[in-house]
């Protein structure tokens, strides 16, 4: 059965939009992951609205080993300089294809490394897949959050061994990424500061899945920035309210980060309005959003 953050993302296609084929799924995962970058492969589905320049960066794709497996990354850096800010930039559904290796060259030219790990890799390679439907039920449907969980863990390492300031770390992600952003901030002792992009913030309990951003809260470990859209029709405004009110319970208890913690609501802004590769996207949303996640990092120590 598909979960609402699924749900959301096929959603988000609208009505008679062309699903992309496996050859350009393939091609754009290739290119994230800098095999072949800059050459003339096309990201999925559409062209993006914005082409970040690699001028002053080091970009490219690297692996970094988790239990003996092989997690690739694609990562973005200025050039030349060394104990650099971290952010991991997490996924949608559909894995690190060319838009999120472009937010990876965005916050790289802000002074930071990014990194975006393919974080379903062993399920899957979502480059294999035409049809959406079949992704998320054969692959994104299948992932773990423990697993998630700990290959982050593995990518700040990484980070510290390649230029990274494990002092400063922050995450951000959209969508499926953004209940990831919600859930590494509610437990992880290595991130500074969030910023989720429209994540599910409730959901029901499963194996794969034992708790969501709602239970966690209260306890939240690193405060979090939520941007999402007044006319969202996946994540109801209610269950961002339902947020609110967890976090101001684990304020009262003396949370700190939680205490911390805020949202910003676009009235009339649908889901998926940073993702400038479809006609969900909504330019001055998707640059205001982005401005205040850059200052949510300055602000908690991050930048």
């Amino acid at each position: 059965m598909l979960n609402q953050d699924q749900i959301n993302d096929f959603d988000a296609l609208l009505p008679g939009q062309a699903t992309p084929d496996g050859a350009n799924r393939r091609t754009a995962l290739k290119v994230a992951l800098g095999v072949g970058y800059a050459a003339t492969a096309m990201p999925i589905m559409a062209q993006t609205a914005i082409k970040t320049s690699s001028e002053g960066l080091v970009t490219g794709e690297a692996i970094y080993d988790m239990e003996g497996f092989s997690v690739p990354i694609f990562y973005a850096a200025p050039e030349g300089k060394k104990n650099l800010p971290v952010i991991l930039v997490i996924q949608e559904i559909f894995g690190v294809h060319e838009y999120i290796a472009d937010t990876c060259r965005r916050f790289a030219k802000a002074g930071y490394l990014a990194i975006a790990p393919e974080l379903y890799a062993r399920q899957g390679d979502p480059a294999q897949y035409g049809e959406i439907a079949k992704l998320i039920a054969e692959v994104v449907s299948k992932v773990p959050d423990a697993q998630v969980m700990a290959d982050l863990d593995g990518a700040i390492k990484w980070a510290g061994e390649n230029g990274g300031n494990l002092k400063k770390v922050g995450i951000t992600g959209f969508c499926w990424g953004g209940r990831i952003t919600w859930l590494y901030a509610g437990q992880s002792k290595y991130v500074k500061a969030g910023v989720a992009w429209y994540g599910r913030l409730v959901g029901t309990a499963s194996a794969l899945t034992p708790k969501h951003p709602l239970d966690l809260a209260a306890d939240i470990k690193a405060p979090v920035l939520g941007l999402y859209g007044g006319q969202d029709g996946g994540i109801p405004l209610t269950t961002v309210n339902q947020m609110k009110e967890a976090l101001a319970a684990g304020a009262a208890k003396g949370n700190v980060a939680a205490k911390a913690s805020e949202f910003v609501v676009y009235k009339d802004v649908p889901h998926a309005f940073h993702a400038d590769y479809r006609p969900s996207f909504r330019k001055d949303p998707a640059e205001d959003g982005f401005k205040r996640a850059l200052a949510w990092f300055k602000a908690h120590g991050v930048a």
